[in-house]
């Protein structure tokens, strides 16, 4: 858990504080032409996916989860409520039109979507008191959550694999988002398919 929630405490120490002025131009995602509010729409998927990655990482505490059911429940209503699904709606709408091309954008919607859904589905099984049902959903959920900050750090990874490739710096730049995006839905995924899947470790008394 402390190397998790320091890389994330490090993701949003450099992500989150150009917005806290309000400034447009301090945007580091440029506005598509057309779309007056993509900058209103994007500081609000910032604030809301804040309070989403914060929420998660608490979600996912194995210590908080067992001695104190009460505070996870609720620190789940707002994961749920007011960070999740608000920021992930938001980050389908932004993602549509991303300035950084076709691909990304249809990346960015398909992360977007998957993070909803996975999120309600989650939702819908607690609410049934399908407990199981409600721990796969949620990881999976946690895995999309981190789909921001896992793209940013494949994307050293991405200008590797499209630099011997050649272009100019935009183009560049175009593919290797397009590339870090993929691997990082695909990585999550896979990551979050694996830790359900993998045989829990027999306790030594068992033994």
């Amino acid at each position: 858990m402390v190397p998790l929630a320091l890389v994330v405490a490090v993701f949003l120490a450099y992500s989150v504080p150009p917005y806290l002025t309000l400034d447009p131009a301090r945007s580091r995602v440029p506005a598509p032409g057309g779309f007056a509010a993509h900058y209103w729409f994007l500081v609000a998927h910032i604030a809301f996916g804040t309070i989403a990655i914060v929420g998660v990482i608490l979600q996912v505490w194995p210590w908080l989860r067992r001695t104190h059911p009460v505070v996870h429940r609720r620190v789940g209503r707002v994961y749920v409520f007011a960070g999740a699904i608000p920021s992930a709606v938001l980050a389908a709408t932004i993602g549509a039109v991303s300035p950084f091309g076709p691909v990304v954008a249809a990346l960015d919607v398909v992360a977007a979507l998957l993070w909803l859904g996975f999120t309600v589905a989650g939702w819908r099984a607690v609410r049934q008191r399908r407990f199981a049902d409600h721990r796969k959903w949620m990881i999976r959920s946690f895995a999309m959550c981190m789909n921001t900050l896992m793209s940013r750090a494949l994307s050293p990874l991405g200008f590797l694999l499209v630099m011997p490739r050649g272009g100019d710096k935009d183009t560049m730049i175009l593919s290797a988002a397009t590339v870090s995006g993929a691997l990082s839905i695909l990585t999550l995924l896979l990551l979050s398919q694996w830790w359900l899947d993998r045989k829990p470790k027999t306790p030594a008394s068992a033994r």
